[in-house]
């Protein structure tokens, strides 16, 4: 609703994790290489890891973009709480594999004889797992003997593990011992710097359509950063309401004020990001600030303006 005011075609602060707006730090840039480089090197597995909000999954998408266009065939579980069976006809779904058999021995083996079918026409096949943390040692243990398909020289399926940093720990496991020895590639991704938060709020703007006009006060920037901590997710959800908040109020250039405000309204402490996704509670019968009160502000808003435009149509004798 406030795109038209700021001169945009798109929301650029949605939190959806779209490779559109992948922003590309000297971080990013080394976790998308390692992903890239282990896959076509048939390294087999390959690890990627980092705190909530930090754009993991948007990095995974810019993968299966990339992936796609290179037509290698993939099977992207985004849902990890699978047991050994349900993780088996997902993946063999997704690949597009048919398979009229449940059994477990007929599944491996019809996944082996495509594999191999790829393999010789040159071509590789990916599994891509996002919140792996929350997988049963059960299932990583299945995970780890699919690595088991493969010739005397390379593997036949490339798999990639990503998750939150529990992942790392739940690694290190004694149980798991085995998998953590093959993981011959591991990336990571981070929170932000100061100077990466202005290039990156400046960047999903662009995108979006901004003609470059100033929006956020480089101030209002420093204070975003600081209360998201740096991390992407955050920063979204405090420039989105900024926004809002801002358009509400007719405010073309948004200052450090707004972002207080919308901080409060999240419960937003500077440097405290945990938490930042759940508004504080509220109480009975109160309204959010988001798209309630905007919406209720805007009405108003329209009926004044609706007003004012009826007095100036009364002929002059009829006013008041």
């Amino acid at each position: 609703m406030y795109k038209e005011f700021y001169g945009l075609r798109a929301n650029p602060f949605n939190v959806n994790p779209d490779p559109r707006y992948l922003f590309l730090t000297r971080h990013t840039e080394e976790a998308l290489a390692c992903l890239t480089y282990g896959i076509q090197s048939r390294k087999g597995f390959v690890l990627l890891t980092g705190e909530v909000g930090t754009g993991k999954t948007t990095l995974i998408n810019k993968l299966l973009e990339w992936l796609r266009l290179q037509q290698v065939a993939t099977a992207f579980i985004f849902n990890s709480r699978l047991n050994t069976p349900q993780f088996l006809d997902y993946m063999m779904a997704d690949f597009g594999i048919p398979c009229d058999s449940k059994a477990k021995s007929q599944i491996l083996l019809r996944l082996y004889n495509w594999l191999l079918d790829r393999y010789r026409a040159g071509e590789t096949a990916v599994l891509i797992v996002d919140e792996a943390q929350n997988l049963s040692d059960e299932v990583l243990e299945e995970i780890r003997m699919l690595t088991n398909l493969e010739t005397f020289t390379e593997k036949l399926l490339q798999i990639v593990l990503v998750g939150q940093p529990e992942l790392e720990q739940k690694l290190k496991q004694p149980q798991l011992r085995q998998l953590r020895q093959r993981l011959t590639l591991r990336a990571k991704t981070h929170p932000l710097t100061l100077e990466e938060t202005k290039a990156y709020v400046q960047q999903r703007l662009r995108i979006a359509g901004s003609n470059g006009q100033q929006i956020f006060d480089p101030e209002s920037v420093v204070a975003i950063h600081r209360y998201a901590t740096g991390i992407p997710r955050v920063i979204n959800l405090l420039c989105e309401h900024c926004l809002v908040s801002a358009f509400v109020d007719q405010q073309k250039v948004i200052g450090p004020a707004v972002v207080d405000s919308v901080a409060r309204d999240f419960d937003l402490s500077d440097g405290i990001a945990a938490g930042a996704m759940t508004a504080p509670p509220q109480a009975a019968g109160q309204e959010k600030f988001d798209l309630v009160d905007a919406l209720r502000s805007l009405a108003t808003l329209a009926d004044k303006l609706r007003e004012e435009e009826e007095e100036k149509d009364l002929p002059k004798e009829r006013k008041v």
